[in-house]
């Protein structure tokens, strides 16, 4: 038991370290070496836990995923109005991004261009948002509101719109909430009630 959670301390400490380094130089140029002195640890330990940085940097990025995708999950207030609802997801969204900018940034536009497990790893954290939107979409107060549930498609469509405007927007040297309403409008707009 101690030794299962002071592996999971080291592990921590180095995912913090490489988004530390994340933070200050970006994904390519930070290096195992930055990430253990970030982490305060060795090589050595580093290799104990993940074989390589892009090993590194998908356990980073599947970990971000399950707390955006609880931290966007506990905002929504399912009996709350659906357009409530629509901001409380989208402004948790924006809070998420602003929390850790160059990381999100990273994760929209390193991730392609790495490997395999990479992109894998994107896939997965994709079809998260996507059945948590669903999830969050299948409610009384949802069902209400439309005749049929949200399309799958449509899902996608409004989280790589997300995607895509936190990422402009952080390039552009903005947070996240200056564009808030826009994203709160845009996805009103796809996910409110259908014209017959």
């Amino acid at each position: 038991m101690v030794a299962d959670e002071r592996a999971a301390g080291y592990r921590r400490r180095l995912l913090a370290g490489l988004a530390a380094g994340i933070e200050r130089d970006g994904y390519r140029a930070t290096t195992v070496a930055d990430v253990v002195r970030h982490a305060r640890t060795s090589r050595r330990t580093f290799y104990q836990h993940f074989p390589d940085k892009e090993a590194c940097f998908a356990a980073l990025l599947a970990d971000t995923t399950a707390e955006m995708v609880r931290r966007i999950s506990a905002a929504v207030d399912p009996s709350a109005p659906w357009r409530a609802q629509v901001r409380q997801a989208v402004e948790a969204w924006a809070g998420c991004v602003d929390a850790a900018p160059a990381l999100v940034v990273s994760w929209i536009r390193d991730v392609p261009a790495l490997g395999p497990t990479a992109r894998r790893l994107q896939h997965e954290a994709m079809e998260a948002f996507i059945a948590m939107v669903l999830r969050l979409c299948d409610t009384p107060r949802w069902r209400d509101l439309r005749s049929e549930p949200v399309p799958r498609d449509l899902v996608v469509m409004l989280l790589g719109g997300l995607r895509e405007l936190s990422a402009v927007t952080i390039e552009g040297g903005r947070r996240m909430r200056e564009v808030t309403e826009v994203a709160v409008r845009a996805a009103t707009a796809l996910l409110g009630p259908q014209a017959p």
